[in-house]
């Protein structure tokens, strides 16, 4: 048994010393010690010293979450010949030290805590450590520059990829774009080599105008179904592993009437100006609105975004950088035009970000932190009535042409995806990472990788390295040839089982099926992960999780009872 100070994060609160002498009078403990860093080489080197001396058959370690080190400790007695699932974690740092404050209480809950680890490893049993081959191949849902990213990574390293994208050609929202910020480099220069390269690439398979349609399978073998509308035709094929870069949707600016989109043809918004500015645009490039110069051009940001009234209360990130490029156009092409951005916060977060803010200032444009509440027509113009909030004055003021900053939000087919690959999604729509530290590009469904926009807000350059490591996450299973499934699985007790069904509409992984021939459910020990749930649910006590039992959880329960 042994108790980790973690630093100061556990020792703050919690008396390790009593702790640890404490765990040496419960049954079965033979050592029980402290340690300044468990998880560090030493804290390794100490574990193994005793089990080597000790003839150890399990062990405990009270530390942090098993999240963060459950797998170190694990290499750990398995590397001194113990069956790694005879290891148990006790978490007193984020159950216990970080969510008090009075020492003493946390002290007697830490060992509560080491009291139900120790009653339940004692009842733990090894577990088999199992494997199961992979299909070197990759799917990738959405051709986006994130999608291209992560598909000519992963063909570049020789494996196969299929790359899915539901347009009538690849690009994504990048393709729609003029010039990028900060440097204003033209976006189609940018993009079309790398485009041609997936079109080129003998390892990749474009299938554009396609939908996947499902999915089933795990980790090394995925099973997919993919509608190419074109052919109206389904084809069929298996991969080892799947990024999902389905991009973003830019908000409906309609959902807020006051600021006038859809009423004047002198509001737009900002992914149509950049269609107005761009040289393939309808103007070829030209700032024009009914063939006139606007002369007043008014700028607002953070429309559809830090707003609760909406329910997007996050920030876009990009917004406040691409309207300084929109308004760095506008002054380029109209120097004599009179340019003002409304803004609540200017963000300027990125490489060279803060010196092109400056720039486009010392251009002439002007910014004016105000809360714009309405737009109206007045003749041939619109008026612009907002409050400075630096001044506390209302103010009006006329302008020719409007573009609203409008903030990214979900991509309209994101829910149809989560519920395809049974992914999570966030309070704000986006899909959930695995953790947002420590797996920011995985989810909870291994072999199932997120890149770009789909996750959250984000740039171009922060795009493309998400998606170059969701890439690189999904080439560690087709490398390897071989990955591990879970040990944790359900068990059925096959004499009490009624086959029910309870557990198999409970079960998110499609691991559970009923044997109508004998009535009992089986398990899919392949797709199974451990969740719990139908073990939860069983009415009958019939369905067991490994390494959780009944006697197990109840032995903990006695022990902290105990206390």
């Amino acid at each position: 048994m042994y108790v980790c100070h973690c630093g100061i994060n556990i020792a703050a609160t919690v008396d390790v010393e009593a702790v640890a002498a404490f765990a040496q009078t419960l049954l079965n403990v033979v050592v029980a010690r402290h340690y300044t860093y468990m998880c560090s080489d030493p804290g390794q080197e100490l574990i193994k010293s005793d089990i080597r001396e000790h003839k150890l058959t399990h062990v405990v370690v009270a530390s942090c979450s098993p999240w963060m080190h459950e797998p170190t400790f694990r290499g750990v007695v398995k590397e001194e010949g113990i069956n790694p699932y005879c290891f148990e974690m006790a978490n007193i740092r984020e159950q216990c030290s970080w969510v008090h404050k009075d020492r003493a209480r946390a002290t007697e809950k830490a060992k509560q805590i080491v009291a139900s680890a120790v009653a339940k490893v004692a009842l733990l049993q090894p577990l088999e450590e199992r494997e199961v081959g992979v299909t070197p191949a990759a799917l990738i849902i959405g051709g986006g520059i994130a999608g291209i990213a992560a598909a000519l990574d992963i063909a570049n390293a020789g494996f196969k990829v299929y790359l899915v994208e539901k347009e009538p050609s690849i690009g994504g929202r990048m393709a729609q774009l003029d010039r990028t910020f900060p440097t204003l480099e033209s976006c189609l220069e940018l993009l079309g080599p790398r485009m041609r390269a997936v079109a080129e690439h003998p390892n990749i398979e474009l299938l554009t105008s396609s939908q996947v349609v499902d999915i089933s399978g795990y980790i090394g073998n995925f099973q997919v179904k993919v509608r190419q509308r074109s052919r109206e035709e389904i084809i069929e094929f298996d991969v080892g592993s799947i990024v999902v870069a389905i991009g973003y949707d830019h908000f409906d600016a309609r959902i807020k009437p006051e600021l006038g989109y859809g009423q004047y043809p002198n509001v737009i918004t900002a992914p149509e100006f950049e269609r107005l500015s761009s040289p393939a645009g309808p103007t070829a490039g030209k700032i024009t609105l009914n063939g006139k110069e606007p002369k007043n051009v008014v700028f607002i940001q953070c429309v559809g975004s830090r707003d609760q009234s909406v329910g997007h209360e996050y920030c876009s990130r990009v917004c406040c950088m691409y309207t300084a490029k929109q308004a760095h156009l506008v002054k380029e092409k109209l120097p004599q035009a009179n340019v003002t951005i409304f803004y609540m916060d200017v963000r300027t977060f990125g490489k060279g970000f803060e010196e092109f803010y400056d720039r486009v200032r010392r251009e002439g444009v002007r910014y004016r932190r105000g809360s714009v509440s309405e737009i109206y027509k007045r003749g041939n113009k619109v008026v612009v009535r907002a409050e400075d909030t630096l001044l506390g004055e209302p103010l009006e003021m006329e302008a020719d042409l409007v573009v609203l900053a409008t903030g990214i939000v979900p991509r309209s087919g994101a829910q149809g995806i989560a519920e395809l690959l049974k992914l999570p999604r966030s309070p704000d729509g986006f899909f959930a990472e695995a953790h947002p530290k420590l797996k920011p590009v995985d989810t909870v469904n291994d072999g199932i990788y997120l890149a770009g926009c789909c996750l959250g807000p984000k740039d171009i350059p922060d795009t493309i390295a998400q998606a170059k490591a969701a890439a690189s996450s999904a080439m560690i299973p087709l490398s390897r040839g071989k990955v591990k499934v879970e040990s944790v699985t359900g068990v059925v007790e096959v004499e009490t089982c009624a086959g029910c069904g309870i557990c198999e509409s409970l079960c998110t992984y499609g691991a559970l099926t009923r044997d109508d021939r004998r009535g009992i459910m089986i398990v899919n020990k392949v797709l199974c992960k451990g969740c719990g749930a139908c073990s939860a649910a069983c009415p009958s006590g019939t369905m067991i999780l490994s390494h959780f039992t009944h006697d197990q959880i109840m032995a903990q329960i006695e022990a902290m009872l105990e206390w």
